[in-house]
């Protein structure tokens, strides 16, 4: 049945109470990529889950779900682990679905208790239940991203999506941490930041939603002024890109971070103009003149990819259409 440790398959599944080989629950696991990850996998989360056995029987498209993302993913398997009420996830009509690119936003920056309608959504305070001490949003966010990907997984590796499509969803996925992230930078500024308008621009493979499950992000930040107190003592345009690398540096570090729930993925900016000797944020107009006098054929190729993804979506919009222009012109 493709178990590589066959002892060791045997006491797990014992500890499963499965004893016959005509099972159903082992004929599942047996079609997995890796029935030996798949069937640790499933012992660990029965552990939680006393009649999970008894449902996956019931159930063949749970089961197949469940034992196929077991079978790639010992990740999924910790998942479950720490959170065994979302095995749920995977039964019933819903789990079969592609979820709206839209609600997934709101899931996720409701994960970071911010307001998905505000217009520059910011993080708040995570309740981790009475008496308890208060979430972690970034963790939160993990968990949220993590519940996704596990329905993601089950319809990729069941059939369902297609490869196409599930480049897509990542590529969504990536984009609703990205503004969640953003929404936890906007929290830790300092009270006395000034006011910016601050776009993240998606490059490489989430800026063309052609996205893998371990990739990093590529990202481009711009920034403009908004209102300014011309009595602080700094100049605007000086205070407002303080303020955005801010928010720059506070979304890379939340993405980057490891939580109890797992990391999210690497953001890296170094597509950026001069790259890692540029400065992290720049204006539309410093864009515009380092793409107009000192851009190689290759910086502009990338712009094909580019895409508005997080923060003030007109002003990302602002960046791709005075740069879009140029891409083909580039090797005149």
């Amino acid at each position: 049945m493709g178990f590589a440790d066959v002892p060791r398959a045997e006491r797990e599944l014992a500890r499963l109470g499965i004893a016959s080989s005509g099972h159903p629950v082992l004929a599942a696991v047996a079609l997995a990529a890796d029935p030996d990850l798949a069937v640790t996998g499933l012992t660990r989360v029965a552990d939680a889950d006393p009649v999970l056995v008894q449902a996956l029987t019931a159930d063949l498209e749970f089961r197949t779900r469940l034992a196929a993302v077991l079978g790639v993913s010992k990740a999924m398997a910790d998942h479950l682990v720490r959170h065994p009420a979302d095995v749920a996830l995977l039964r019933g009509a819903d789990a079969s679905r592609r979820p709206d690119a839209k609600a997934v936003r709101a899931e996720f920056l409701r994960a970071v208790a911010a307001d998905p309608d505000d217009a520059e959504p910011v993080a708040g305070q995570v309740c981790a239940g009475a008496g308890q001490a208060a979430a972690d949003p970034v963790g939160e966010l993990a968990a949220a991203y993590h519940r996704r990907i596990l329905r993601l997984a089950a319809r990729d590796i069941t059939g369902v999506a297609s490869v196409d499509e599930v480049a897509e969803e990542l590529a969504d996925l990536a984009d609703a941490v990205l503004d969640a992230a953003l929404a936890v930078a906007r929290a830790e500024l300092p009270a006395d930041s000034v006011p910016v308008r601050f776009a993240v621009v998606a490059m490489g493979k989430c800026g063309a939603r052609e996205l893998n499950y371990a990739s990093d992000i590529d990202v481009i930040f711009i920034a403009e002024p908004r209102d300014h107190d011309p009595g602080s003592g700094e100049p605007r345009d000086e205070a407002a890109l303080k303020t955005a690398t801010r928010l720059a540096t506070g979304l890379i570090r939340a993405c980057d971070r490891v939580t109890p729930e797992g990391s999210l993925f690497p953001v890296d900016p170094n597509l950026r103009p001069e790259g890692r000797q540029g400065p992290l944020v720049r204006s539309l107009a410093s864009h515009l003149a380092y793409y107009q006098r000192w851009a190689k054929t290759w910086e502009f190729q990338a712009l094909l990819k580019a895409r508005p993804v997080a923060g003030d979506a007109e002003l990302g919009q602002q960046y791709l259409d005075a740069l879009t222009p140029m891409v083909w012109q580039a090797a005149r």
